[in-house]
């Protein structure tokens, strides 16, 4: 897992332009800690930093492949492909070499056999460039889920790339623009594929291949959701999940630094644990490894709602204690969730705001905590898009919404807080119209079987409208804060196979017993605490310590007492002052908490960054 630049530019000798891409390249460095690497031909550059995960003496980047001592291939790569050694005996067969015990090198080796068609053969998360001197073009690669970022830039005469947007906006070519549709992007709570937030950068969307020559920049795609018949009967279903599972924990344990699992005490986490641990016995690796988030004084201030029932930590001991895992809890305090420093550490890791605080924060800490014990983490990270895990899922009021269902059944979300914004500006943005013509756009995507009946029809639109809209989020949201300790963070249920099976398994099936992730806590029924297989769904912790509602609180009325903040000119400080008087859970304005996170984190980016509104 790596931090991976680049630059093609066909009018210009990028032998002459080196000091752009250091810079470019030095903003990677905490997704890479381990080395430095920077390769130029006359048209391309490529930069790169490293984490080094399998081979680590090997697989050093970029990577070239050599006709007559001349490179002819160019290869920068963040990411795993868990099936290379597979791939490695084959192209072995086909008559390759190879140097190192790397997947990069066989990534390098399968496109100089197969070509473009060389990405539908990986099984992985990844994101690089490959840059082919015999044909003088670009190929940009991510993987099929969009497990790891990847961004480009288009330009005059070629393009930027990077895992992300800082690197981009670090070239003295590009300015840190948002305009209308960046800052729609960041309110509405709907990832759209391929918006990259800042004016003229993009996201390689999951799944897909830009191919950049001087003709110009296209796109390919060579992996989607598509609809196929399920011939199998449940307690197949089951049994397939299960090996499934079993196959792909298996591959990602392969690691040759400190691996742990990331433990919620929930069922995906937990199946992730148990799996870890059998496979762990298996391979003579010893007790797994287990990490979880906790706060101080949650037990005390925990009080139920509708979205978490109660609280993780009891659940969490148990699960350990079963599996057999070495297990640590990483208990974080408010002080430290609303300490400035560690807040725009995370605004700079994640380079845009979000109205969800603690969230990121807490996920920063708990990852640079295991960061101090291990390299590699599993997840249970989009199990609950998979598998049909959250509860509006099952609630008709949201199933049969006119809008992405989320909006409909969460309480609290970020960007909803309508009135806090100028009056001018909240007509402007119209985020009702971008979410409206955004879910419209999702649904023109899905692909459907021609006798589903009207329920299978819509829940397949529900699970394809989480998979592409709404895990995004989440996966960026993992991988940035880990990436940001230069942690890698593997996500088992993004495995293509996995959920190209479950996507295509009906409705149904998955919900046979009345409940979310049926077939999940069926093909796991025998590895975990019964108390865990009964329990509620419930999402990532945030902490309920009133000391940190206060400190929020305490920092926005700062903020709009400052004529200069930067946020002063975006907000309609009464309606503000309005919130921040009444209890913030009885405010009325839809999101309270998430309300003050979100315009504390504007005004922070706007500082921060500093970026320009272009809203005009």
């Amino acid at each position: 897992m790596c931090g991976i630049v680049g630059w093609v530019a066909f009018d210009r000798n990028l032998g002459h332009e080196q000091s752009a891409l250091r810079a470019m390249t030095a903003t990677a460095a905490l997704r890479g800690p381990d080395a430095e690497g920077l390769w130029f031909d006359q048209h391309c550059g490529f930069g790169h930093r490293r984490l080094a995960v399998i081979d680590l003496a090997g697989g050093v980047q970029p990577m070239l492949a050599e006709e007559d001592r001349q490179p002819t291939v160019a290869l920068t790569y963040s990411g795993e492909v868990y099936n290379y050694r597979e791939l490695r005996a084959e192209l072995r067969a086909l008559g390759h070499d190879f140097r190192t015990d790397s997947d990069t090198e066989v990534v390098l080796h399968a496109y100089l056999e197969w070509g473009d068609e060389f990405a539908e053969r990986l099984n992985g998360m990844f994101a690089f460039g490959v840059w082919d001197g015999r044909r003088q073009r670009l190929l940009l690669v991510r993987d099929r889920m969009g497990v790891k970022p990847l961004y480009f830039h288009p330009t005059p005469d070629g393009v930027l790339f990077a895992s992300e947007p800082k690197s981009i906006l670090a070239h003295p070519d590009v300015s840190a623009e948002v305009d209308l549709d960046g800052l729609r992007e960041l309110l509405a709570l709907v990832k759209t594929p391929g918006h990259g937030v800042y004016r003229g950068v993009h996201e390689v969307r999951p799944g897909h291949v830009v191919v950049v020559d001087r003709d110009g920049t296209r796109t390919r795609r060579y992996w989607g959701l598509s609809a196929r018949p399920h011939p199998d009967d449940l307690d197949t279903t089951v049994h397939t999940v299960r090996d499934l599972l079993e196959d792909i924990i298996r591959r990602q344990l392969i690691a040759d630094v400190p691996l742990c699992t990331l433990l919620s005490g929930g069922l995906d986490s937990s199946a992730v644990t148990a799996l870890a641990a059998l496979g762990s016995r298996e391979q003579g690796l010893g007790p797994v490894r287990s990490f979880a988030v906790d706060f101080v004084g949650q037990t005390e201030h925990f009080h139920p709602d509708a979205m978490r029932p109660e609280p993780d930590t009891p659940y969490v001991h148990e699960v350990a204690k079963h599996v057999g895992s070495q297990h640590a809890d990483i208990v974080l305090n408010s002080g430290e969730l609303t300490d400035s420093l560690y807040r725009t550490e995370v605004l700079v890791a994640n380079d845009v705001p979000t109205g969800l605080g603690d969230l990121y924060t807490s996920l920063f800490l708990l990852f640079r905590a295991v960061r101090e014990h291990s390299t590699v983490a599993l997840s249970g990270e989009s199990a609950d898009e998979v598998f049909g895990g959250y509860r509006w899922f099952h609630d008709p009021t949201a199933i049969n919404a006119n809008g992405f269902p989320w909006l409909t059944a969460l309480p609290d979300r970020p960007g909803s807080a309508q009135g806090l914004f100028a009056p001018e500006l909240e007509r402007a943005l119209d985020l009702h119209g971008y979410r409206d013509a955004a879910y419209r756009q999702a649904l023109t995507e899905v692909d459907h079987l021609p006798d589903e009946s009207p329920a299978e029809h819509r829940m397949r639109e529900i699970s394809y409208l989480h998979l592409t809209r709404f895990l995004q989020t989440l996966l960026d949201r993992k991988d940035r804060m880990s990436m940001a300790h230069g942690l890698e963070v593997r996500v088992p249920y993004c495995d293509h196979r996995l959920v190209e099976y479950v996507y295509n398994t009906p409705w149904s099936m998955k919900a046979f017993d009345g409940r979310e992730k049926s077939v999940l806590r069926a093909a796991v029924a025998d590895l975990l605490p019964e108390s865990v297989l009964r329990r509620q769904k419930s999402p990532y912790p945030s902490t309920q310590d009133p000391v940190y509602e206060r400190t929020l609180r305490q920092s926005l009325t700062e903020v709009v007492a400052d004529p200069q903040a930067p946020i002063a000119e975006l907000i309609n400080p009464p309606r503000v002052r309005e919130m921040l008087a009444a209890p913030l859970e009885e405010s009325g304005f839809g999101m309270s908490r998430r309300s003050v996170e979100l315009l504390l984190g504007l005004n922070l980016w706007l500082r921060r960054y500093p970026v320009r509104l272009a809203l005009t």
